[in-house]
């Protein structure tokens, strides 16, 4: 599986982007996709998650302002972020889950910097 993001940039505190993900190679096998993100100094965590059942999940900081969404057809992955602070500064990370003999196995994209000035 090979995933291409795009969609970062600059924007001031209260502003939105959208992020895309665009999976390719063994789709088939994609059991989860979504984002993470690592600011300066902190661990990467997840910020949104969804099934390929539809099912979504969220960190709580984000719950109410970000969305995930899936275009199956076109292999891609959107996370629509609104009302974006300061604190969302990060370098934000793509992924996708499958399984390997029972067990997950994540691939990752390349990070897209998204950077949010008060």
């Amino acid at each position: 599986v090979q995933l291409q993001a795009s969609g970062g940039g600059s924007v001031q505190a209260g502003g939105s982007l959208r992020l895309s993900c665009a999976a390719s190679g063994s789709v088939f096998s994609i059991n989860a996709m979504g984002w993470y993100r690592q600011a300066p100094g902190k661990q990467r965590e997840l910020v949104a998650a969804i099934t390929s059942g539809g099912r979504t999940n969220y960190v709580d900081s984000v719950k109410g302002r970000f969305t995930i969404s899936r275009d199956n057809a076109k292999n891609t992955v959107y996370l629509q972020m609104n009302s974006l602070k300061p604190e969302d500064t990060a370098v934000y990370y793509c992924n996708a889950r499958v399984s390997r003999r029972g067990l997950p196995y994540d691939y990752w994209g390349q990070g897209t910097l998204v950077t949010v000035s008060s």
